[in-house]
Parts: structure tokens; sequence; C-alpha cells
């Protein structure tokens, strides 16, 4: 249940709008490029970041955003007037700064802290759970984003097979010459193929038993941690290495051993940049 400030706060952030209307190529149309996104999930994405700033506005403690929302914030601060003019200073009256990470596995466990955080405070503030295919748990945010910048123009992109799927083929693959070999009466061969077969089924059934994540792959984290904003604060949340713009305190911001974190703070919004 929102208060009467919290309520307004909302509503001038869902007022707000990132599309410039006489813009030929449009922040929405941008973001879906660069992310590989179609246009409704996109415009979704750009609806959780909405979200995302007001939880910034809100928290008292900290909290992370999902990987997509992160890009749309990325992008964002790139648009530095509508993000530091329009946004804080005049939507906002304040700042929130994007600060690289500092990493360390004790940064990894905070931000893992302020991801629960902020689905915690997301249900409670709007009542209902975070869309999971725009905020993942917390294995897959943490783990799923081993990113790239790619020029398509000169490189394929081809997807790499879930493990379960390579797991299928290797039993299918061990199983047909398990059957010739046992309708040819070669015990050796048969027992060899047997033997590879039973160790893949093993595999298999093991991933499967222990719900192990198929594309974990890399080890990221961003969060935007937050103390009330009539003092200076420290929000952490991204992948690129913007500094931060003004004064701010508290608020570091890290993950583990990639270094792929970054985050914002906030202050009180006096002029803007």
């Amino acid at each position: 249940m929102l208060s009467a400030e919290h309520a307004t706060l909302w509503q001038k952030i869902l007022d707000f709008q990132l599309d410039d209307a006489e813009a030929a190529f449009k922040f929405s149309e941008r973001l879906a490029r660069e992310n590989g996104w179609n246009l409704h999930y996109t415009l979704r994405v750009i609806s959780e970041y909405k979200k995302f700033i007001f939880l910034c506005c809100i928290s008292d403690k900290g909290v992370t955003p999902s990987d997509a929302v992160d890009q749309a914030w990325h992008l964002h601060l790139t648009f530095t007037r509508s993000y530091w003019i329009d946004l804080c200073r005049d939507t906002l009256g304040r700042e929130l700064h994007h600060n690289p990470t500092k990493g360390g596995a004790d940064e990894a466990i905070k931000y893992d802290e302020f991801y629960t955080d902020t689905n915690y405070l997301y249900h409670q503030f709007f009542d209902e759970l975070p869309p999971a295919d725009i905020w993942p748990e917390n294995t897959k945010r943490f783990t799923d984003i081993d990113f790239e910048r790619v020029n398509k123009r000169r490189n394929w992109i081809i997807s790499k097979p879930r493990t379960n799927k390579v797991l299928s083929l290797l039993l299918f693959g061990t199983f047909v010459p398990l059957i010739i070999a046992l309708k040819g009466g070669d015990g050796a061969l048969f027992s060899l193929c047997l033997l590879a077969f039973f160790v893949v089924l093993l595999i298999t059934v093991f991933k499967w038993e222990s719900g192990e994540s198929t594309y974990s792959v890399g080890d990221d984290s961003n969060g935007c941690g937050a103390t009330d904003f009539n003092v200076n604060d420290g929000n952490d949340s991204g992948h690129h290495s913007h500094s931060g713009h003004g004064c701010h305190s508290g608020g570091d911001s890290g993950c583990s051993s990639h270094g792929g974190c970054s985050g914002c703070s906030s202050s009180g919004c006096g002029s803007g940049h």
C-alpha cells in the first residue's frame, strides 16, 4: 500500500517518458536493438525499470536491478539530459548515481541480499511478484550474465546447446551403438557401449536431481544500495564502469570475480548536470 507521498512519487515516475516523440530512433527501439529483444518485451522492461527507480527512492537499505532492468538503466545514462535533468532533477528531485564495483566476495554477498530485498520491496509496494522473465531468481541473476560486445556484421552468433540437450544427444548416441552391438553379437563393443550409456545416464539423473543450472556462465552482480534520500546515500547496480556524479556517501558496490558490477548512489538534486 503506497502512502500519499509514495503515490505522488510513483505517479511522477509513471508519467516520465523515455521515448522522445520527435525522435526517428527512439529509446525503446535502441534498447530493443542493442539487446536483441522484441518491442513488446522491451516496453515491459522499461516499465520494470521505472519500478526499480521507485524502489531506489524508497529503500532504506539497498536494492539491486535484474540484468534486463540494468540494461535499460545503462542506456538511459547515455541520454544525459533525459537522465540527469528530466528524471533526476525535475522528476525525482534527487540524483541516482551509477558507480563501478570494487569487487570481492563480501560485495557479492551484499548484492545478493540486496536483490532478495528488492523482490521483497517489489511485492510489498506493488502487491505482486516481479515477472520471472525479467526478474529471474538470484542464482540465475548472478551467473547467467557473461556478456561481451560483438559486431554481428563480422561475427556469427550461435547459441550453445543447453546441458540437458547435450546429455540427451549423448544418451541417444550411446544407445544406438548399444543396440547395434547387441544385434551383431559383438560382446566387447556391447560392453563398452553399455558402460558409456550408463555413465551418461547417471550424469543425466544427477543433473536432474540436483537441479543444477544449465547456464551458469560467469559470476556477476549489481546493486543499488540506498539509505534515506534526505541524506547522502549509495546505490549500486550495473555492468558498465560509470563513475559517480556529485556528492555521495556509503553504498559501495561490488561483486566477485568478474568485476561486472556497478551501482547508483543518490543525493539531493541541486542544479542539473
